[in-house]
């Protein structure tokens, strides 16, 4: 029969494109969740999806089931937060501090849609760049901090959001272009363009080009945008999230390079106040990030609890 697992599975493998991702989706192996699959085909006694299509394309049946599936989970959802409300009412605060200079880019989208599910919770970003976010939350200053390392403090949880990959970017006409991946030694010598943010918060730094030694020479920006128009002047190279620069890269303003033999990944999570952790208005935030996240940006993978 079918099950809302077997419907969290279809919206998986729409939003991913193909099994094996759909699998870490939804915490299966990939052997498991096909094994769900032709359970829930043999059921209906035809295929739900064109299996060697790239990307993967639904058929009829699937594509039925796949409509109900967004509308019965965003029910369900719903119903869910009503209950929530109903044991521990609908106000509360919710300031959120973040140390990326990319995070509004998928943050402000899920606030967005945070706000229709929690109207009565009083929800607000803290102003400006936080180097330790984390402070701010032991002081009463903020709520949640998005952060990219996960250290223990007394006091503090930390919740998975989720993984992406950091890309080299550079100019098409540069050197580096013909490279297809890069190694901490293809740094060397040219200019790194970045946030001005300290070494030991970038990926990198702590995990590429201190490990081998290179140091090269900086320059910052605040904004992606002037980052991606100096790579594409051929004053520097940058290591960028690959969902920051997608836009960028389909106009060819400049070109993506993997960093690494396996490539680079980097990590985001949500620190909390302890007491705060269990609340429903938060849980449902960490939620809708994730979700409209994974919906919405390409290239991420999920995060162990």
């Amino acid at each position: 029969m079918l099950e809302l697992r077997h419907l969290r599975t279809l919206i998986a493998l729409q939003e991913t494109g193909s099994v094996s991702l759909a699998a870490e989706r939804v915490f299966l192996t990939q052997s498991a969740l096909s094994h769900q699959l032709k359970q829930l085909e043999a059921y209906y006694q035809q295929p739900l999806f064109e299996r060697k299509s790239q990307p993967l394309r639904f058929t009829l049946a699937g594509e039925r089931l796949l409509t109900l599936a967004h509308e019965l989970l965003g029910r369900v959802a719903a119903a869910e937060r009503d209950v929530a409300r109903i044991r521990e009412g609908e106000a509360g605060e919710l300031r959120v501090a973040v140390e990326c200079h990319t995070c509004f880019d998928w943050l402000m989208p899920a606030m967005d849609s945070y706000r229709q599910h929690w109207p009565a919770v009083e929800l607000d970003i803290v102003s400006g760049f936080h180097a330790d976010p984390v402070s701010l939350l032991l002081t009463q200053r903020a709520d949640l901090a998005i952060v990219s390392e996960v250290e223990a403090q007394a006091g503090i949880v930390h919740q998975p959001l989720f993984a992406y990959e950091m890309v080299g970017i550079v100019a098409r006409d540069h050197p580096l272009a013909d490279k297809k991946v890069w190694q901490a030694a293809d740094f060397a010598g040219e200019t790194l363009i970045q946030y001005p943010v300290p070494d030991d918060m970038l990926d990198l730094w702590r995990k590429v080009l201190l490990p081998a030694g290179v140091n090269p020479p900086r320059r910052s920006s605040e904004l992606t945008v002037a980052i991606i128009q100096l790579v594409a002047s051929r004053r520097g190279v940058a290591a960028l999230p690959y969902w920051a620069v997608r836009p960028y890269l389909e106009k060819g303003y400049v070109v993506a390079r993997t960093i690494g033999d396996e490539g680079l990944r980097s990590e985001l999570y949500a620190a909390v106040r302890s007491e705060d952790a269990p609340l429903a208005f938060m849980q449902d935030f960490l939620a809708t990030v994730r979700e409209r996240s994974f919906a919405t940006l390409p290239g991420l993978t999920v995060l162990a609890g």
